[in-house]
């Protein structure tokens, strides 16, 4: 089905008809009082009549009130959920996301509604308790890379010290997860592995200095030797290969040249869970469109952000 079919859905059109999928997406088993966590159905009741806001339920057992968007990402926002719901989908429906401009101009609203629109839709990407990658038998492939500071750029330095560093952990045919670092040193490198990766797991990365330690504490450490000198390899001898870890950073890298253009440091970690959401979620792996909008959706519960944390973020 195209994009353009898509947005006829009546959802992306319709405020009751967005309001009753985002139900549908949260409250699969009916809904659930925002104050107190009460799900028994005999207790909630839904308001209706001109003098409330559309979509309102009282809760019994708290004598609260309540919608879906309250404790949400999407709580207190002026914009129509059928705009939420088609940004969602335009952020998931490419592997190169979409950028503000693109929204602003689609959706009819200003350039900063858009941009904040983008952040909160990151904030709802982000997995807050993972679980471990890897396992016995699996490896887990690390690298580092470093982003920024273009040599475009009129106040360009060289050096990596001048860039902002990321490192990344890919599951062949599985997971990724990028952080944005301060240093990419061996201890912080060590702290992201052993906090992420299982132990029973295979580390391959390149011969890089930063893993030849923290490579000891698992089952088994294997390096690819690339080389400067244009003489390198890209497979081992024993078939370990880096190639998953190094093509999220191309495609990420390619994105944020080509979609985004530029990004401040301070928001670059935000970026990062983007990517790896969608990552995470690819067509390889099984998704559609839908169910990945779908994901990021149930994400925005638990969640609060509002403009000026947003604008100064720190990674």
């Amino acid at each position: 089905m195209t994009k353009q079919a898509i947005f006829q859905h009546a959802m992306f059109h319709n405020e009751d008809k967005a309001r009753e999928a985002l139900e549908a997406e949260l409250w699969p088993d009916g809904p659930i009082c925002r104050q107190c966590g009460n799900s028994d159905r005999d207790k909630i009741a839904k308001v209706s009549g001109k003098k409330h806001r559309p979509g309102l339920y009282y809760c019994n057992e708290c004598k609260g009130q309540f919608t879906v968007t309250v404790g949400t990402v999407l709580e207190r926002s002026k914009i129509p959920l059928t705009k939420w719901l088609m940004a969602a989908h335009m952020f998931n429906s490419g592997k190169n996301g979409v950028s503000a401009h693109e929204i602003h101009r689609t959706l009819g609203v200003t350039y900063k509604t858009a941009w904040f629109m983008m952040h909160r839709l990151r904030e709802a990407m982000n997995e807050l308790n993972p679980s471990p990658m890897g396992g016995e038998g699996r490896s887990v492939q690390a690298d580092e890379t470093y982003y920024g500071n273009s040599k475009r750029a009129k106040s360009y330095r060289r050096g990596h010290r001048h860039k902002s560093s990321v490192v990344a952990l890919v599951e062949p045919q599985g997971r990724a997860r990028a952080f944005h670092v301060k240093s990419a040193t061996a201890q912080t490198v060590r702290n992201l592995l052993v906090t992420n990766a299982h132990r029973q797991s295979e580390l391959h990365t390149d011969e890089s200095r930063l893993y030849v330690e923290v490579g000891k504490e698992f089952a088994a450490h294997k390096t690819v030797e690339h080389s400067w000198n244009q003489g390198g390899y890209y497979v081992g001898s024993d078939g370990q290969t880096t190639n998953a870890v190094e093509n999220f950073f191309g495609n990420f890298k390619r994105s944020m040249k080509g979609t985004y253009r530029f990004c401040g440091e301070q928001h670059l970690q935000r970026y990062l869970n983007e990517f790896q959401f969608r990552f995470n979620r690819r067509t390889k792996l099984g998704f559609t469109d839908g169910e990945r909008t779908a994901a990021a959706l149930k994400g925005i519960e638990g969640k609060r952000l509002t403009y000026r944390p947003t604008n100064e973020a720190k990674s």
